[in-house]
């Protein structure tokens, strides 16, 4: 059933590109998808059983994809010498405040979890 769960990711992608497109939006096509994706299994329009195998084998691949990137990063090295500080600056920010915040957040769900599970 591998083959019908990429479907499903391929089109809701698809979709998400063309309401990105569609709509001259700021946000990514992929990001748009992934938000129906999540959107289709609350609803129950998709079942997690129908994605859950082609999940599995991407995630398991997931190294493959950051490839393209790094090789595209390659290209910049002019501008990253010359930008180097901005560019370390931002990146150490940046991780404190995702682990701030995933930290808040989580303090933020334990309470509601502890009573989900009484």
């Amino acid at each position: 059933m591998v083959v019908r769960g990429l479907a499903i990711l391929l089109l809701l992608q698809l979709v998400g590109e063309l309401i990105s497109r569609g709509f001259d939006l700021p946000i990514p096509g992929n990001v748009i998808g992934m938000g129906l994706l999540l959107l289709a299994l609350g609803v129950g329009v998709v079942r997690l059983e129908w994605v859950q195998e082609a999940t599995e084998l991407l995630l398991s691949h997931l190294a493959l994809f950051f490839v393209p990137a790094g090789v595209g990063v390659m290209t910049y090295f002019g501008l990253i010498e010359r930008e180097w500080l901005p560019i370390l600056v931002s990146m150490v920010v940046s991780t404190f405040v995702v682990m701030a915040v995933t930290g808040w957040v989580a303090r933020w769900l334990e309470p509601r979890q502890a009573d989900a599970d009484d």
